[in-house]
């Protein structure tokens, strides 16, 4: 129940975002394709836990593509509660043509093993 009011909010703040913006495209899970034009911003939004000490930490080809803003918003139903999850945002600006992954870790800082790991196949046109 937990994971479906996540994605539920994950969805209603993404389509508020496309909404404002009327362009800015919104990628939730690594196996959806992302294609954008140079130039072009995109968001890649996961579900998050900050409290716990775990967050996504990104990885990509800086030439290609410029981490624009990184933001976090709690959900609707744990802004109140210790422990409560929400979402990471992470805006991407496409800067070239070709083809790349953008690497996104679940993890605390201090820890060698990730519990998550996704990765995103991006194709700049």
């Amino acid at each position: 129940m937990k994971k479906f009011l996540l994605l539920l909010a994950v969805v209603c703040s993404c389509l508020g975002i496309v909404a404002c913006t009327g362009q800015v495209a919104t990628y939730t899970d690594s196996t959806q394709k992302v294609t954008i034009g140079v130039n072009q911003e995109f968001l890649i939004a996961l579900g998050s836990n900050p409290t716990t000490g775990y967050g996504w930490q990104e990885s990509h080809d800086n030439t290609m593509l410029e981490l624009v803003n990184k933001t976090y918003e709690p959900s609707d139903e744990s802004e109140n509660l210790v422990g409560g999850g929400g979402i990471e945002y992470f805006q991407f600006k496409a800067l070239k043509t070709g083809t790349i992954e953008v690497t996104m870790t679940y993890k605390r800082p201090w820890e060698e093993t990730a519990a998550s790991q996704k990765t995103f196949t991006v194709t700049i046109e």
